[in-house]
């Protein structure tokens, strides 16, 4: 990686809380541009104060933000030896080990995302990891994608796009366009592709890898894709668009094609 990031290690590895730490994102999804952040993760056992995280941080940063609780525990902080920004995240350890219990085990799906922590510790770079328990981890994730999983996310997904009688995403960006609510309709578009994302991992026996450039993950490691899917997908998000229901009505039939 680099010889500053191999010293922040060794700093996070001094306090008594850190269990393991890794790197993942995008830079282990081979996702990485050159605007990409270092998805650094710390798992803990307790929370380590913010203040020692960060005089941590100040021996090699100017540029930071300490105490991070937008999108959980977190600091954030522009390394300047290294000319790139890290984004280090505290992730419990029980907690973790519930979701490859609850996900992987015991194939309980989500509202969308069901897999991605999984595909977090399993893909990600070990750099420290006190007692193996990280390893522990990936080993319990090294088996075939579970097909219990696999059905119940699928099912779960598939009801919430358009086959739910009431309340389905279909039907709330429906009742947004004729209200002309467009930020109703963007918002229940994003929850739709969240699912319909799910759904098109899970079929491939994928974990989820993120948010973030999906299409292109799908197309070069989906083996079974709906027809139409990225042009769907580029007409559906180009908005406003008057076709919007034609083309959720059309992905979803398509994506039922697959299955």
């Amino acid at each position: 990686m680099d010889k500053t990031f191999d010293l922040i290690v060794e700093e996070y590895k001094k306090f008594q809380q850190t269990v393991a730490v890794a790197v993942g994102g995008s830079q282990t999804a081979q996702t990485a541009d050159s605007q990409s952040d270092i998805d650094t993760y710390v798992f803990v056992e307790n929370e380590i104060p913010v203040e020692k995280r960060l005089q941590l941080i100040k021996k090699y940063s100017t540029k930071y933000e300490a105490g991070c609780e937008y999108f959980g525990a977190g600091d954030e902080f522009f390394v300047d030896n290294m000319n790139r920004q890290l984004d280090v995240m505290f992730m419990d350890k029980k907690w973790i080990e519930d979701i490859v219990e609850n996900v992987w085990e015991k194939h309980y799906p989500s509202n969308g995302y069901t897999t991605c922590f999984l595909f977090t510790i399993k893909n990600c770079k070990i750099f420290y990891d006190r007692e193996g328990w990280l390893q522990g981890l990936k080993d319990r994730l090294a088996t075939p994608y579970p097909d219990e999983l696999k059905q119940n996310i699928i099912k779960r997904n598939m009801m919430l796009l358009k086959d739910k009688p009431f309340a389905s995403y279909y039907e709330q960006i429906e009742k947004a366009i004729l209200r002309n609510d467009l930020n109703s309709v963007n918002h229940r578009i994003a929850a739709f592709m969240a699912s319909y994302f799910d759904i098109i991992f899970a079929m491939n026996g994928l974990l989820h890898p993120g948010e973030k450039k999906l299409v292109k993950y799908a197309l070069e490691h989906c083996k079974i894709l709906p027809e139409n899917f990225e042009e769907n997908i580029t007409k559906l998000l180009t908005q406003p668009n008057p076709d919007t229901l034609k083309i959720l009505r059309d992905m979803v039939q398509k994506l039922k094609k697959c299955l």
